[in-house]
């Protein structure tokens, strides 16, 4: 099966550069250009993994759709960009659900290496979710 990544970055050029090399890696990437879109798309379609900029114009950052994503979406894995080495924003993403960071610009192989790794952590635990609820089911 292919992983289904959204992108979330202001920079569309960023974006479309992005979204034409996974595609290339047999990643099934898209793109949006704010968190708001992101919110919405990620409401109307399955993502496995959300790869999402720190920093964003508009009046919601990067942590704030981290969150909303994780509350609402709780398997989908984030991966979250930035611009700076900066550790403080980093810890922030971690401590907020996130699966990892990666510093732009970024690196193409380890990026994808990130996405297949958060991929298969998601999997993992939809495959613990069914084995729980084929439990409960045989319990009925």
């Amino acid at each position: 099966m292919m992983v289904k990544v959204l992108f979330v970055d202001d920079e569309t050029n960023f974006l479309d550069i992005i979204i034409k090399r996974m595609k290339k890696r047999h990643i099934d990437a898209f793109g949006v250009s704010d968190g708001n879109q992101a919110i919405e798309r990620i409401h109307n379609e399955k993502f496995d993994v959300v790869v999402l900029d720190f920093k964003m114009p508009g009046c919601r950052s990067g942590i704030e759709i981290l969150k909303e994503i994780k509350v609402r979406w709780p398997l989908i894995e984030v991966i979250m960009l930035t611009g700076h080495a900066m550790l403080n924003t980093a810890r922030a993403g971690m401590e907020n659900g996130a699966f990892d960071y990666i510093v732009k610009p970024a690196d193409i192989d380890e990026l994808s290496y990130k996405i297949n790794d958060a991929y298969q952590k998601k999997s993992l635990q939809e495959r613990k979710i069914k084995g729980i609820d084929d439990i409960i089911k045989k319990q009925v």
